[in-house]
């Protein structure tokens, strides 16, 4: 039977291959994920190595929804550097009602695909995707 909260939407296989190039090569930065012409997919829109985290959150649209994963970088105390593979579903109120819902029904396929992330976000419009938003999140979950 299936999950009444999925979409049936399936993950593309570029969506895990790039994913695991963020997660093992560490050259790129961030990917966005969005869902195919038809509906019937998630697919890769970017992939960028720059990490300027304003480049990342310019790339989230104010009127559509987005799938996103960014290797997070921090400052922990005297620890040094610190990464998290962060999970962003960005759903901002000005994208339509549809979109919104189909995109909240597919996450968990994507989600559940991309094994190793270590926080989730999520967005409705830019203060809560913000750099200190996500710190203060990353920071909660780093034990």
């Amino acid at each position: 039977m299936q999950n009444p909260y999925s979409s049936g939407v399936k993950v593309s296989q570029e969506c895990l291959e790039q994913f695991q190039s963020l997660k093992l090569g560490r050259k790129t930065k961030y990917i966005i994920y969005t869902l195919s012409p038809d509906n019937t997919e998630i697919v890769v829109s970017k992939t960028s190595d720059s990490s300027n985290y304003d480049d990342f959150l310019a790339e989230l649209p104010p009127a559509e929804c987005r799938y996103a994963i960014y290797d997070f970088e921090f400052q922990k105390g005297d620890e040094g550097k610190r990464n998290k593979i962060c999970f962003f579903t960005w759903s901002p109120d000005e994208s339509k009602v549809k979109q919104k819902m189909l995109y909240a029904s597919s996450k968990e396929a994507l989600r559940k695909a991309l094994v190793g992330i270590a926080t989730e976000i999520q967005g409705t419009d830019l203060s809560e995707v913000s750099y200190e938003a996500v710190l203060e999140k990353v920071m909660r979950s780093t034990f």
